[in-house]
Order: structure tokens, then C-alpha cells, then sequence
């Protein structure tokens, strides 16, 4: 049986100490800790920036109802 992460362990891994992303959730628990919520947001309002150029650059896509 396969394991899907992002849709299985919404409410926490279901695969507990043998999860082949614990390395990961060590990663992200230190960036919590050593980085100032500030920092956090304003990398995050970075981010957000970032993507609404990149949206506004692409071409509109038109949406037609069906008849």
C-alpha cells in the first residue's frame, strides 16, 4: 500500500518514526524555532508579491458558458 502524505496524513503522519520525510519535519521544527515570526511574514508577503506578478504577466484565460 502506498502512502500518500499530502492527502493521508492530514491530521498527522500515519506512519509515525518510519515516515521517509522526517528529515523534513526536523528541518521545518528548527526554521520555527530560529526564525522571528517577522521574518516569517514578511517572507511570506514576499511570496504572495511574487505570485501576483506572475499572474498579472500571464495572458487572461476567457471562460465561456456552455449554451
Amino acid at each position: 500500500m502506498e502512502i500518500n502524505c499530502a492527502r493521508d496524513c492530514v491530521n498527522g503522519c500515519v506512519l509515525g518514526e518510519k515516515c521517509p520525510n522526517l528529515q523534513y519535519k526536523e528541518e521545518a521544527s528548527k526554521f520555527i524555532q530560529d526564525t522571528p515570526l517577522d521574518e516569517m511574514l514578511a517572507m511570506a508577503d514576499e511570496a504572495v508579491r511574487r505570485k501576483m506578478i506572475e499572474r498579472a504577466s500571464q495572458p487572461r484565460k476567457w471562460v465561456l458558458p456552455e449554451d
